[in-house]
């Protein structure tokens, strides 16, 4: 057995000015980073049509361009992992840095990228390929983030840190449905395909880069800055250490990770698109909705992580699991019925996928420090990696023949697995009672 030690902070002591700089730069480069993470998909069905043979079906276009979307999540564990390791071994704020940079780089390239009319297959092959390094990214940056700063608060202040981080992350969702609701109401689709697009990878890119840095101002984590002067570092394969030790934790954070995917893939990043295609709702009102439920989710995700350090994570996870699916169909059945009550529907549903404030507090308390980075970013990469590259095609197939409601179905099964979660964690006695 390793020898691995429990360094959290224990004290009582009031979140600090140094803890609310470390929380806001770390919010806001999450934020910028996550832009060019998720712009993709509010641009999806542009890319369908641009980067594969012309005279695609709208529908096949949009399921292409998800499924390149997709990607990206099947490589968060290769970067996930790597970072972690080195995060583990030679400090947090380094693999912080790292991730961001390498997020802003095919970003860029992406916004310079020819078309299928021009380089024919060779188009999408490069999209794919510069996805792929846009995962990696990702797959570094969100555990990192989560324990950068969990690591620099309070304990009892743990749930609010991680919620702040989640909602700055998805502020990243918020500024991307704001440049697609805004592209979209001043340019034609002809502009929108000639150049349109590539505005926003390219600003995307400049975010990047500004990400980078704002993290030259950051210190590494106290609790990793202690575990290296007591030499209590793992000096095993971080990475084996959570398989052969930490199975129940890395199945829990699994679980939970997929009740995050189903909030933030479906209801918020897919469900704009599928209300145009599904639907047949106007774009310009379908990303005005997206853009006030990205507000609510960053609204939500703050309030989870007040509950969290109030009522504890099991019965914070519950409320939200719960919420969330009740959102999703009363929002879904509206859509089927004409949309009447889209905007007001579709901030509740936001509201309720803040459960993605909720779930990293899970995460953090599921690993011991030594191998928390690890632990984490195994865990939520590899489940998303599943689920996140999976979902996009089986809610796209599921919207076309399950009479609209299929992305309320798989909203509505997965929110039960994450009542299953609370229940298992209330009966465990995790996470209960306030820290």
């Amino acid at each position: 057995m390793s020898a691995i030690i429990d360094t959290d902070m224990t004290d009582r002591r009031p979140l600090g000015r140094g803890d609310a700089k470390t929380l806001i730069l770390s919010a806001l480069g999450g934020a910028l980073e996550f832009y060019d993470f998720v712009i993709f998909a509010y641009f999806a069905k542009t890319l369908g049509h641009l980067f594969f043979p012309p005279g695609t079906s709208d529908w096949v276009a949009q399921l292409q361009a998800f499924s390149i979307f997709a990607v990206g999540y099947l490589a968060r564990p290769l970067g996930g992992l790597v970072m972690a390791h080195f995060g583990d071994r030679v400090g947090r704020k380094r693999m912080f840095t790292l991730s961001v940079f390498l997020m802003a780089v095919p970003t860029l390239c992406i916004g310079f990228l020819p078309t299928y009319a021009t380089i024919g297959v060779l188009a999408p092959v490069l999209l794919t390929l510069l996805r792929v390094v846009q995962g990696i990214a990702i797959g570094g940056e969100v555990p990192g983030a989560w324990v950068f700063v969990a690591e620099h608060v309070p304990r009892h202040r743990v749930g609010l840190a991680c919620a702040s981080l989640s909602s700055g992350l998805t502020f990243g969702i918020l500024i991307g449905s704001l440049v697609a609701a805004a592209m979209s109401a001043r340019m034609s689709e002809a502009a929108m395909l000639d150049h349109g697009w590539r505005i926003a990878f390219l600003l995307g890119g400049v975010f990047g880069f500004f990400a980078v840095y704002l993290r030259r101002w950051l210190s590494e984590t106290p609790v990793f800055a202690r575990m290296r002067e007591r030499k209590e570092l793992t000096t095993e394969l971080p990475a084996w250490v959570v398989l052969r030790d930490h199975l129940p934790g890395v199945a829990l954070s699994m679980v939970v990770t997929w009740v995050l995917t189903a909030a933030i893939v479906v209801v918020i990043l897919m469900t704009p698109t599928l209300m145009q295609t599904a639907f047949h709702i106007e774009p310009a009102r379908a990303f005005t909705g997206g853009s006030l439920a990205a507000f609510s989710l960053c609204v939500g995700c703050v309030l989870g992580g007040l509950l969290v350090d109030w009522q504890g994570k099991a019965r914070a996870m519950l409320v939200a699991s719960v919420g969330l699916a009740a959102s999703t169909y009363a929002l879904y059945l509206d859509l089927r019925s004409g949309g009447t009550h889209l905007l007001a529907l579709y901030s509740l549903a936001g509201l309720f996928a803040g459960v993605a404030g909720i779930v990293p507090s899970v995460l953090v308390a599921a690993f011991p420090p030594a191998i928390r980075f690890s632990g984490i970013s195994l865990s939520y990469n590899v489940a998303y990696a599943i689920c996140g590259a999976a979902t996009p095609v089986l809610v796209g197939y599921l919207a076309k023949t399950a009479g609209g409601l299929g992305p309320a179905h798989y909203v509505g099964l997965v929110a039960l697995v994450g009542v299953a979660s609370s229940l298992y964690m209330m009966r465990k006695g995790q996470g209960v009672a306030p820290r």
